[in-house]
């Protein structure tokens, strides 16, 4: 290895391990130099090693600054943007066991029983996706707190809109006491099942474009790595300062771009029905 190659490791290397000291020492509150300095868990995790770990290879193989911080946050930002889905299908499964669930409560109601009995009845037997949330409710029940106020944590639990609007009717009948629960809980059940069919038609949309994402992304970053490798000539204007600015320029393009289309393929559901409200300040 020449000697210019290990002098760069070396200054990289050092510089890499005084921007990490640095960065702790900021972020560890009330530090107390005669102690010993814990890192904090997100400053040691394998994800942050691999960037600094790319970051510094990238900085000593092509001696572009630009580029090592682009290698580091793309390999930061990797999980995200070559994301699986894995949040959709939980919230897919949830509401397919609150289907579930929301028609077993309505068989066990037709016993002409209580919420207030009804609802501990089904937490054994309730779907395992929601088994937690259910109990908690049950455990709430046993313990003497209010029927509404139990209900509208169970909402919080849920933490889905669907969830809020069987909530919200079994909160009413706690409050009224009104006959027709039966039947609402069987229309609820109902359109539970179809938003769940449509939930599925749109995961199924939005998985074409995560692995449209995954190969874009995959495609450019493999071809500029080929470039560097078998033609590196074609890359030396950007050994010169005006060259790292206009590097500049097409990192911060690529970056939107990859953002843009990750975005493409996540969007937000619609608002909770029972969210809970910020507390106003007074003038």
């Amino acid at each position: 290895m020449e000697a210019r190659t290990l002098l760069a490791i070396g200054v990289f290397g050092g510089l890499g391990a005084a921007v990490w000291f640095l960065a702790v020492a900021c972020l560890t509150p009330e530090a107390d130099w005669r102690r010993p300095v814990r890192m904090p868990a997100h400053l040691v995790s394998p994800r942050v090693a691999a960037a600094l770990a790319v970051g510094l290879g990238t900085a000593v193989l092509t001696r572009w600054p630009v580029a090592a911080l682009a290698a580091g946050a793309l390999v930061w930002f990797w999980p995200h943007l070559m994301g699986t889905g894995a949040a959709p299908r939980d919230a897919i499964s949830r509401l397919e066991a609150l289907a579930g669930w929301t028609e077993s409560l309505k068989d066990v109601i037709a016993g002409a029983i209580g919420l207030d009995e009804a609802i501990p009845a089904t937490a054994p037997l309730a779907p395992a996706p929601i088994r937690g949330e259910v109990e908690r409710l049950a455990e709430r029940l046993r313990a003497r707190e209010p029927l509404p106020a139990a209900l509208r944590a169970f909402a919080d639990d849920l933490d889905d809109p669907s969830a809020d609007l069987v909530v919200a009717a079994l909160m009413l009948n706690a409050r009224l006491r009104g006959p027709g629960l039966r039947a609402t809980l069987d229309a609820l059940a109902t359109s539970a099942r179809d938003e769940l069919d449509m939930r599925r038609r749109v995961e199924a949309g939005r998985k074409a474009l995560r692995t449209g994402v995954r190969i874009i992304v995959g495609v450019t970053v493999g071809f500029v790595g080929l470039l560097a490798a078998l033609n590196s000539a074609y890359l030396d204007p950007y050994d010169t300062f005006t060259g790292q600015l206009v590097l500049v320029g097409v990192t911060a393009v690529f970056g939107a771009a990859f953002a843009w289309l990750r975005a493409l393929a996540d969007a937000d559901g619609p608002p909770r029905l029972l969210a809970v409200e910020p507390a106003r300040t007074a003038p």
